[in-house]
């Protein structure tokens, strides 16, 4: 299972922007995210931030074995 870091890893590349791109677009230091990627200490804002900047959508639900989603 991959982390959240590496989900937005594969998110910038997908996108074809760096993560230092990815850190100005979200008026951060490169160093700020960077740090903020090994401390894995994402809110569902900051993800949906990243979504936004980097014109993705995020969905934020957990699915139930059932199917629902809470």
């Amino acid at each position: 299972m991959m982390t959240v870091s590496e989900h937005i890893k594969v998110l910038c590349v997908r996108c074809g922007v760096s993560e230092a791109e990815l850190a100005r677009r979200l008026g951060k230091s490169p160093q700020s995210l960077n740090a903020k990627m090994k401390r894995e200490s994402f809110t569902v804002s900051d993800l949906e931030k990243i979504a936004s900047v980097l014109g993705v959508k995020f969905e934020k639900y957990f699915v139930m074995n059932s199917g629902e989603k809470v």
